[in-house]
């Protein structure tokens, strides 16, 4: 009898245990929950902390409360200009309303991921439809940006329980069939450009070397004229002291004026020099006095 007995002790506390593993829960903080009764969703106000259900009554689901990313594949869109172009865009979002979430998705999240998606490309494709390329890649993309972050917003969270954190283009290329003549105008508008680029360096370098030699012919002419002044004024100068110190002494200096011939005349051995030994040349070398 005792052994039965403690047989259903352990029995009751197993199922007691059971009881409660399968009752209890827990919600974090990175988590959002729903509880359902038979499929319909009875409760979403869940905090973070422990909670109870009634087992085989009661189904609870849980989903990330965090940022999530929702990353579509490139589309083909056709902008004002009628081209076409491959967009590339991305979405961040979080979970806002678990309730309408759980009943627009049934659960899952890749429904939400796949409708994000559709209704992302739908406003990009209308947002491009009224604007060239320039503006979408540069002028106008962050409020381009901004303004479907807002209205996408808006719709996400009535239909879907979502919000919509930031919506971003990561690339915007021209389809391949457009491509290599888009490239070849491009390529032909730089060569013009660098060709014009080219003619009027070519220009201002003539013009710069031209005002180059001007000036140098200005400069040397100039320089010229003062050294030609400078040595005139020079010689007159020498020549005057010549003519003053000789005055003093006609015979020194015609004593000088030899001795200069002498060693201009003597200076390679190989010249050779022929006159009359009676010449006034050797005077000095006959007789000191020049006599």
């Amino acid at each position: 009898m005792n052994s039965n007995k403690s047989l259903f002790v352990i029995a009751l506390v197993l199922l007691a245990l059971l009881a409660v593993s399968s009752s209890a829960f827990v919600v974090k903080e990175t988590e959002k929950a729903v509880l359902l009764r038979f499929g319909e969703v009875v409760r979403t106000d869940y905090t973070p902390g422990l909670y109870f259900k009634i087992p085989l009554v009661h189904e609870l689901r849980k989903f990330d409360a965090r940022i999530q990313t929702v990353d579509s594949q490139p589309v083909r869109m056709l902008n004002s200009e009628n081209k076409f172009m491959m967009v590339d865009s991305y979405a961040k979002f979080r979970i806002f309303d678990v309730g309408r979430f759980y009943v627009a998705t049934r659960g899952d999240e890749r429904n939400a991921v796949r409708l994000l998606a559709e209704q992302i490309n739908n406003r990009l494709r209308n947002q491009f439809g009224v604007r060239d390329l320039h503006e979408v890649v540069s002028g106008q993309r962050d409020e381009l940006m901004a303004e479907i972050t807002k209205n996408l917003n808006e719709t996400a969270q009535t239909d879907l329980g979502v919000e919509i954190v930031d919506v971003r283009v990561k690339r915007i290329d021209l389809p391949p069939e457009v491509s290599e003549s888009v490239f070849q105008r491009m390529r032909a508008g730089r060569e013009l450009e660098a060709r014009d680029h080219r003619a009027k360096g070519q220009e201002a370098s003539e013009r710069i070397r031209a005002s180059a030699d001007r000036q140098k012919v200005v400069i040397e002419s100039e320089a010229y004229r003062k050294a030609e002044e400078v040595r005139g004024e020079a010689d007159a100068e020498a020549a005057q002291i010549y003519a003053e110190a000789f005055s003093k002494n006609p015979e020194f200096y015609r004593f000088s004026r030899s001795l200069t011939a002498y060693k201009e005349s003597f200076k390679s051995k190989s010249d050779m020099l022929l006159m009359e030994p009676d010449s006034q040349f050797f005077r000095y070398l006959k007789d000191p006095s020049g006599q």
